[in-house]
């Protein structure tokens, strides 16, 4: 693995940098405080080629690897954690199994407008009675002759789903075949058989809307089923494993944040007459964060590069979502301890900070369920 990156991943990292600096970090607050969709900034992360940095240039996309792809979504989550999770779900979880397993016609109807920015996409696969278990998942599709498919169900905590325009989601085909019988679907939000739910109100991340769908009586046409009948649980199990490197580079850039934050303070909070970042307590707990960043972000390279290279790269997904996800939470509370009183308070971003990084321990397989990943990988069960 090189650790060197090259023109067109440096290219992205600092486009990335600059856009969140001058357009996405003065928000950040306002975002949160209001629970407010960012739609613009991902209007202009689209112009940019934010939301779809894998996809191939054939289909509207910006054709780099996926180290470039972490290496935006670090920048864009540093600033503002809610705008990353919405590029995040958008590229690794609705392009990534379009552009892998989509027919041309599939790939010319819904890449280009994706990968732009011109429409958003959301990933429907939990729901109320499966979460980590996927495969018993319960809404159904059901085959109406030439009319295609009709879906009914109901589908939890949707990221993007209010505002989505595009839908991909999980439905059972074949009931008697558990696992096997799950199909893929890609559906449109305006289809009058889904209906979202009111947007969740989140501890942290409030800028992406999430809400339950709920589907009735919706048929979609037979050319909606993303890939092979029956093949839809593999199919979702492979975009959360790219799914899991970008909640990783997610939860790096909120350990960043919070990292950077508690540095500036500490160099300009005075206790006995010097900066608190000159006592021993504090030198530790910063030197600590430091090195478990970078160690996240080495492991994250590493998942990005296997991934790049077309393997497997299950196991390394899941260590470093596991890593980065922890680091975050870490890295999170010790910001706030560094900042005294002041960390407990609005008024400062350390307090989000916190608040964004606990979902990165749960949503796309919690971390019980990464080390049951890393485990099997391990033991090659």
């Amino acid at each position: 693995m090189d650790l060197e990156l090259t023109p067109e991943q440096q290219m992205a990292r600092d486009t990335a940098r600059d856009f969140a600096a001058r357009e996405v970090l003065p928000r950040a607050a306002d975002i949160d405080r209001r629970h407010a969709f960012p739609g613009d900034l991902i209007g202009k992360l689209g112009a940019l080629g934010m939301m779809g940095v894998a996809v191939p240039q054939a289909w509207g996309g910006a054709g780099m690897d996926t180290v470039a792809y972490v290496l935006a979504l670090e920048e864009i989550s540093r600033a503002c954690a809610a705008t990353g999770v919405i590029m995040s779900v958008n590229n690794s979880l609705v392009c990534g199994p379009i552009a892998t397993h989509g027919t041309d016609a599939q790939k010319r109807a819904w890449l280009p407008d994706l990968a732009s920015g011109r429409k958003l996409g959301c990933f429907a696969l939990s729901e109320p009675e499966s979460g980590s278990d996927a495969g018993a998942l319960r809404t159904s599709a059901r085959q109406a002759g030439d009319a295609g498919w009709i879906l009914n169900g109901t589908k939890n905590f949707v990221t993007n789903g209010p505002v989505a325009d595009v839908v991909l989601l999980l439905a059972s085909t074949d009931a008697t075949a558990g696992a096997k019988g799950i199909s893929a679907f890609i559906v449109d939000a305006r289809n009058p058989g889904l209906k979202f739910g009111p947007p969740d109100d989140k501890l942290g991340i409030r800028g992406a809307p999430c809400a339950q769908l709920f589907l009735t009586d919706a048929q979609v046409p037979s050319e909606a089923m993303l890939g092979a009948p029956g093949f839809g649980y593999k199919l979702a199990l492979g975009a959360l494993d790219g799914g899991r490197i970008g909640i990783a580079a997610q939860a790096l850039g909120i350990a960043r944040a919070a990292f950077e934050d508690a540095t500036q303070y500490a160099l300009e909070r005075k206790t006995f007459g010097q900066p608190i970042a000159r006592h021993q307590a504090i030198e530790f707990k910063l030197a600590d964060m430091s090195t478990e960043i970078d160690a996240a972000r080495l492991m994250i390279w590493r998942a990005a590069t296997k991934k790049d290279q077309g393997g497997r790269y299950t196991t390394e997904a899941a260590m470093a979502k596991l890593l980065a996800s922890e680091v975050a939470n870490r890295v999170a509370k010790e910001a706030v301890q560094v900042f005294g009183g002041y960390g407990y308070l609005t008024d400062f971003p350390v307090e989000r900070h916190f608040r964004d990084a606990k979902i990165t321990e749960i949503y796309e397989g919690t971390s019980e369920i990464q080390r049951l990943v890393i485990a099997r990988g391990v033991l090659g069960a």
